[in-house]
């Protein structure tokens, strides 16, 4: 990631601090460093919050706190008969940010909303691969390219939609972030000038926040979107202070140097709590956490063998040990708070004994076999390493030798989605729009399969299930697909589903306006804080 100051972290830190006698600024110490800030190209929360939740804007928007829809940049939307063309009403004279780098001419019109989903859906768009390593796959493992007939201009404030087919979530999978809206007129400008990557580096939107710098793995700064849309924000400021380890962060806190932390240790929840000057949000997260299989290379390939990897694991354990019981074990690759859980499915039961007769029996013996833990806190996974350590142990017990490897948190995204991928890899979701859909077909559909789908699990009886549930408005017949998928799924193990965790949120006291987001996002648009 291209520098774009040369501010010390500690020196840009001490500053913004005492800038708060003639300003309001709210510290966010964020758990690590977004992968790029074109929220179109990646899928990790922790570039959403960097991104989409503070530059960018899109047609609809999730209300605070919950899935519900309401208006974004669109004002209105009718949708046809058949469920096939989606017509919005641009709310007219929204601004572009203006920046340092960049002064808008006009307001956003139709144009930018084809352009910003058209780099999306079209391989021989000169947009579609501009930057080296990124792609649009979220788009892509939802389907969009395939789904998406065209996108008209009707008028400068009005443009349609049609799709090929129904699709139920579609509105909802507009308010999610790779949705967001860019400028043309911004993009058409850097490609002009050969500076593409530009768009990734120095974000320009019409979200709540402007993009002011970014030193990386440090600190990135923002500030108030003086001509915001829905009216400038109450804070001036908006500070990413960079801190990865939870421990320190939670002291950051404790020590008033930053005003609200992400994932904080399960062992440190109860210490927030005592605290008088803090407020500690909790609720059940929308989410899961996994070990997925690489399905395409042996003996991986085997249900057997998946199911008796799976049998070898004491995920009990794992909940006790990473999360002080502030989680539930999962059995389902969706939650059990989502509309469609299955609750009729038999989990693969510890049993260390029946896992090394399974293995015996499906002619493996002396496996070794790599276990990816993320170097990050997520808040389905507080603590990859030792889980992974915890795996390694009772893998060990059924005669498996496994290795623990990481990358960095970019890095581990881009390689663990890798077809070729050696080893079983930790991650997990937090929904994107509270449909199963979101989880189902995002994280395990064939369309994902390279990407999001990181099992590269393709079962053509799974995927026929999230078609059919897609294309029906339905619900009984949704949850009926869904249903019967989740018990193909638990036959076939593509995954070990690890947990369901409760989420935590502490804050300073001085914080108000903050809703904790079962999307998983850290969203401060509508955030105050007195002095």
């Amino acid at each position: 990631m291209k520098k774009i100051s040369v501010l010390l972290a500690a020196t840009a830190l001490i500053s913004v601090m005492a800038t708060s006698a003639w300003s309001k600024t709210l510290v966010y110490c964020s758990e690590g460093s977004p992968e790029g800030f074109d929220p179109s190209l990646y899928t990790a929360g922790t570039t959403f919050d960097a991104s989409s939740r503070t530059v960018y804007s899109r047609l609809v928007e999730f209300k605070h706190g919950g899935t519900e829809i309401e208006p974004g940049l669109a004002d209105s939307w009718s949708v046809s008969a058949d469920g096939t063309e989606y017509t919005f009403k641009l709310h007219p004279g929204v601004k572009f940010q203006t920046t340092e780098f960049f002064t808008p001419t006009r307001d956003l019109n139709a144009d930018d909303i084809i352009f910003s989903f058209e780099r999306q859906l079209k391989a021989d768009n000169p947009w579609n691969k501009y930057v080296e390593g990124g792609s649009y796959e979220y788009a892509a493992g939802m389907g969009f390219p395939e789904l998406i007939k065209s996108i008209e201009k009707v008028d400068d404030l009005t443009v349609k939609f049609t799709l090929n087919h129904p699709e139920a979530p579609f509105l909802a999978d507009l308010a999610m972030d790779f949705a967001s809206i860019v400028s043309k007129e911004y993009a058409d400008k850097l490609a002009a000038d050969g500076k593409m990557a530009q768009l990734n580096q120095q974000p320009l939107g019409t979200g709540p926040f402007t993009f002011v710098a970014y030193q990386p793995d440090a600190v990135i700064r923002y500030k108030a979107n003086e001509t915001y849309f829905k009216g400038k924000e109450k804070i001036d400021d908006l500070v990413f202070a960079i801190t990865s380890d939870a421990a320190v962060r939670a002291q950051k806190l404790k020590a008033g140097e930053c005003h609200l932390i992400p994932y904080p240790n399960a062992a440190d929840v109860a210490e927030l709590k005592k605290d008088e000057n803090l407020t500690v949000l909790e609720q059940a997260g929308l989410n899961v956490s996994y070990l997925a299989y690489n399905t395409l290379i042996a003996p991986f390939d085997k249900a057997e063998v998946r199911k008796a990897l799976n049998m070898a694991i004491n995920k009990q354990a794992i909940v006790d040990a990473v999360f002080q019981g502030a989680a539930a074990v999962a059995k389902n690759p969706i939650p059990p708070t989502m509309w469609s859980y299955n609750d009729a499915v038999v989990d693969d039961k510890y049993d260390p004994d029946a896992s090394k007769k399974m293995l015996a029996d499906a002619g493996v013996k002396d496996l070794k076999m790599k276990i990816w833990a993320m170097p990050v806190s997520r808040p389905y996974m507080l603590n990859a390493r030792r889980a992974a350590e915890l795996m390694q142990a009772d893998l060990a017990k059924v005669g498996v030798d496994a290795e623990i490897v990481t990358h960095e948190w970019a890095e581990y995204l881009k390689l663990s989605s890798d077809k070729n991928r050696d080893g079983a890899v930790i991650l997990g979701w937090t929904g994107d729009n509270g449909d199963p859909d979101n989880f189902m077909d995002t994280l395990l559909g064939c369309d994902a399969v390279g990407g999001n789908n990181r099992a590269q699990w393709c079962n053509k009886e799974f995927d026929d299930l999230m078609t059919k549930a897609k294309q029906t408005a339905d619900v009984a017949e949704r949850t009926k697909a869904y249903e019967q998928a989740q018990l193909i799924f638990k036959k076939e193990a593509p995954w070990n589903t690890i947990n369901h965790s409760l989420v935590f949120v502490p804050m300073s006291k001085k914080v108000s306006g903050f809703f904790m987001d079962p999307l998983g996002i850290h969203r401060f648009d509508g955030v105050d804080i007195s002095e």
